[in-house]
Formats: structure tokens, sequence, C-alpha cells
């Protein structure tokens, strides 16, 4: 929305006449109860009212997109019932049946349904075709318009970054990511931009590609915030089993770090388990191990079996004790971090300005890229010279 347009609505809203709110294209894989098609479009649709969330949508959907219609869909019906076209392909979804660009916005989320995996473990998703065949109606229009693009850029970085670099030549607004870095914090913590962090550890839980994207976001939305900026990442490093916990006794990661990061947990069990406790109750663990260009060190555990929770401890220059904190998920409907998620994404509708940088989850997709390859070969220590992926945190 330009200054113009701004006016333009507030001389409506002046008039007694509600302005006409920004439509947007949703493009999902598919829609069925609880995917992330329905706990983020629903939203859009149907607001959310939940702990100290009032998300009443600004914006509306103008369309629906469909890859895929599993015999548990109710995508067809919420649709209907919110007078909402489906479309059969992304580019009338995005034209509106029409033959250019008529809508304000594009949604495209690339998560659930039945797609490959190839030899790494990597769920073959089809962002980039989503984002190719968005980006194909703006070129051909003459018109871009923002786009946001859930979790991780696409399984492979090659992927990922012809998406950015797409984006930036048709100056498109553009955002991606998960809710981890958006959702509550305990306690309430943002690090200053400047601030001295000398390591830091995140851990996840959960299925090592798609919760260990989770897990780097959790990471990389403290870790940019550090004194220069963020450089970009020189190596990855995934371990499995047995030598995740000789790293650690080796100090290639912190149990201090660990210990921090848990007791944060609301389990009591999990907040004051001691290391035998965490070594036993861990099943199948992974840990992603990364060295930042400059020299900063980070890691993230993935101990499922331990725990079901996101949490974060880093050393900061010049404090005794570590800072900490678990980033918390609402546990069930109505999933409330979504819709902390989904007015972050309004703000970029709206203004037409990202509400975070989209380099954070372009630097998140490489590790977990490289991260995936190095766990697939026993794990080998990657170089990525091609992760030099520099920005500010806002």
């Amino acid at each position: 929305m330009n200054r113009r347009q701004l006016l333009q609505g507030v001389a409506l809203v002046a008039a007694g006449v509600e302005p006409r709110q920004p439509r947007i294209a949703a493009v999902v894989t598919e829609y069925r109860e609880n995917s992330h098609a329905d706990v983020i479009v629903g939203k859009f649709l149907e607001g959310c009212k939940t702990l100290d969330v009032d998300y009443r949508p600004r914006v509306r959907i103008a369309s629906l997109f469909m890859d895929q219609v599993p015999a548990n869909d109710t995508g067809r019906v919420i649709a209907e019932r919110h007078g909402v076209p489906v479309f059969p392909s992304i580019e009338k979804a995005l034209t509106l049946g029409g033959e250019k660009l008529a809508v304000d916005g594009v949604l495209l989320i690339g998560e659930h349904g039945r797609y490959p995996y190839n030899e790494l473990g990597q769920h073959l998703y089809p962002r980039r075709r989503f984002f190719e065949e968005a980006a194909a109606v703006m070129r051909r229009s003459g018109r871009a318009v923002p786009v946001f693009n859930d979790k991780h850029l696409s399984h492979a970085w090659e992927d990922a970054k012809w998406m950015l670099d797409t984006a930036r030549e048709l100056k498109i607004p553009f955002m991606a990511g998960s809710s981890l870095p958006v959702t509550w914090r305990k306690p309430e913590l943002s690090l200053e931009r400047g601030t001295e962090l000398t390591e830091a550890l995140a851990v996840g839980y959960g299925g090592t590609e798609a919760y260990g994207f989770h897990a780097l976001e959790t990471l990389q939305c403290m870790a940019e915030r550090r004194k220069g900026g963020e450089t970009g990442v020189r190596s990855v490093q995934c371990l499995s089993g047995e030598t995740v916990w000789q790293a650690g006794d080796q100090g290639r990661w912190s149990w201090s770090l660990l210990r921090a990061a848990l007791a944060r947990s609301e389990k009591p069990a999990v907040a004051g388990a001691t290391d035998v406790r965490i070594r036993e109750a861990t099943k199948e663990p992974d840990a992603f191990l990364f060295e930042y260009r400059n020299g900063f060190r980070a890691s993230v555990l993935m101990l499922y079996g331990l725990t079901d929770e996101f949490l974060f401890a880093g050393k900061v220059a010049g404090r005794a004790e570590p800072v900490s904190m678990l980033f918390w998920l609402q546990d069930g409907k109505p999933f409330g971090h979504f819709a902390r998620l989904c007015q972050a994404l309004e703000t970029m509708f709206l203004t037409g300005k990202p509400a975070y940088p989209v380099e954070r989850t372009l630097l998140t997709t490489g590790i977990l890229d490289a991260a995936m390859r190095s766990r697939f070969e026993k794990g080998r220590k990657i170089e990525t010279p091609q992760l030099d992926v520099r920005y500010q945190a806002e």
C-alpha cells in the first residue's frame, strides 16, 4: 500500500465507506484440518482470538489453488463457506481467472501432502515451482506484489538462491519462514542488535528436516543480532547417535548451554534432567554444528524423546550466566502462534515491506540442506562457501 492508497483509505473511512481490503491469493499443497493451509489461510478467513492475541484480518483471501486434494480435504467446503473461488492453476488464482495479475499479495504454503523424499531424507515439496509460477504471472503483468513462502525456501540451496534472486530482480517484497521467530518467548527477551554473543545453542525435536528447520530459525533469529550482524556460515556438520554426546564431551558444543536451555522447559522432568538422564531419554539424537564466517560457533541439538519444546541459550560477553528462553507454541487449536505469524504477514501485505529479512530463511535453508547432506554422508563436515549470506537484523 503506497502513500496515495493510504490517504485514499483514510478519506474513505472518514466518509463512512470501508476501503477495499487487499486481495490475497492462497496457493497450497493441500488443505485439511490442522494442515499449514488450515492454520494460516483459515486465520485470514476467520480471524483468531486466543490468549493475548485478537487477530482480525485486514486483508481477504480472494482465491485458492490446491495442488492436491486428499480424501480428508476441507479446503473446498471452507472456500465455499467464505465465497472464495477455487482455481485449477496457480496462474488463474493470481489473475482471478483473467489474463493479468489481479491480487495484492500471495501466500505460498508448500507444506503437507503426498510428495516424495530424496535419498538425503529431504521432503520434495514444490516450493520453487509455486514461486516460479507466481513470479511468471508478475513478470508478464509488469507488476509485483508481496509474497510469503511458508517454512524453508526449498530442500535445495540452489532453488532457494534462485527464488531470492528472482524476487530481487522483479522487486517482489518477499518473506519466508516459520512461526518460531514470532511466537511467545518465556521469558520475553529480544537481544539488542549488536549484542556480543560468543556462542549459542538451540534445542529442537521431531523430524530432522521438518523440525530441524524450526530449531534453526529459533537459533538464527537470536544469532543474527550479534555484534557485526550476520556474516554467513563457513561449515556445517551433522552428527547422529552416540557421536552427538562425544562431541559435547569434547567441547564441540556446550553442555552448560544445553543445561541453561533445558532449565527453561515447562516440564519439570526436562528442566531438572541430569546429563545422564538427557543421554538416556533421547532417542536417536542429531546435532547440527556450524561455524560462522566470523568465527562464531552455534549448534542445534535435536533431542527427540527428551522434550517436545524449542529452547535457546547463548553466552554473552561480560555476563556470568547464559541468556536463555523457551519459544512457546500453543499445543492444540487454535494454534495461536500462527495468528502471530499472520499478523506479521499482514503487515507486509499492507505496507509492502517485509516484517523481517528473508535472508534469515535463505541462510537457515542453506544450513539445513548442508546438514541433511552431512547426515547422509555419516557426519562428514561440509564446507559452505555458498553460504556467504550477509544482512543486518531489523
